[in-house]
């Protein structure tokens, strides 16, 4: 990477629990391509200020997570339609002052269901009802998928979220019978919800495969009791390698290739 340098362009994320795998990723390709970029993970009690920071200071971009998706769009200049649809923002890019937002956890869930082949005529329960939840409801949507429930105990987000896309809703735990079970809540994240499985044994033995959206660690609870039953697997590694690919793309202007993609998803998961 160059040393630091007053022409260095500087990319951050936004998070209520900041990890290493968005910074490790992006600083790995910045090295190795030779960007003068460097990139920086923060978290914030004032989303206003620090989206004013962004824009007062030229920041280059900023990456957008959990709980922050939702309440960072008034802040914004512009919403592409992969945000507007979906009233969630996981990317700001900053081009002279003027910030336009995107949300490529959409783009990246969208190319999973389509690279991991998953059948448009599955039954799908999906836990959960924030920003990452809309983007992947709204992916399988896209995918064609009938039959899907969403599954919050906030009740006015889930049947809203439900409802937005024409499924159905519950706050209570689904019985056994759901063939693809999706997680987009904390459960089985690093932290204080490591230990959690967000599906029962016996919801686990009723399905066909799992897609488990929490990025860190790869290998949840939920992932490793799928993997032990021999049900096929779509990881939240996969998903924030691909979605951290098009944000570099958006910040940089460089397209990556799938084996940088790989190469930085490894590196930024090495102890």
């Amino acid at each position: 990477m160059p040393i630091l340098n007053k022409d260095m362009q500087v990319c951050i994320s936004l998070s209520g629990r900041p990890s290493n795998l968005g910074t490790r990723f992006h600083n790995y390709l910045y090295d190795e391509l030779g960007l003068n970029f460097v990139y920086k993970a923060f978290t914030t009690d004032d989303l206003e200020g620090a989206i004013r920071g962004v824009r007062a200071l030229g920041f280059r971009g900023a990456s957008v997570s959990m709980p922050f998706k939702e309440a960072v769009i008034p802040l914004v200049d512009e919403l592409e339609e992969s945000a507007a649809a979906i009233d969630s923002v996981n990317t700001i890019v900053n081009d002279g002052g003027r910030l336009t937002a995107s949300n490529t956890d959409y783009e990246a869930v969208a190319q999973l269901i389509a690279e991991h082949e998953l059948d448009p005529g599955l039954d799908v329960v999906v836990r959960g009802s924030g920003g990452m939840a809309k983007a992947v409801v709204a992916a399988f949507r896209g995918a064609e998928f009938e039959h899907l429930t969403v599954y919050a105990r906030n009740e006015a987000t889930g049947r809203a979220l439900a409802e937005k896309y024409g499924y159905a809703w519950t706050g209570e735990d689904p019985e056994p019978g759901h063939e693809l079970l999706v997680n987009v809540t904390p459960l089985g994240m690093s932290g204080a919800d490591a230990d959690a499985l967000a599906y029962s044994p016996a919801q686990l033995a009723a399905a066909s495969a799992v897609f488990d959206v929490v990025a860190f660690p790869a290998e949840t609870p939920l992932i490793r009791a799928a993997r032990e039953a021999g049900l096929p697997v779509v990881t939240g590694a996969e998903v924030v390698a691909l979605q951290a690919a098009r944000q570099f793309e958006r910040y940089t202007g460089v397209a990556l290739t799938p084996e940088q993609i790989a190469r930085a998803s490894a590196f930024s998961r090495a102890e």
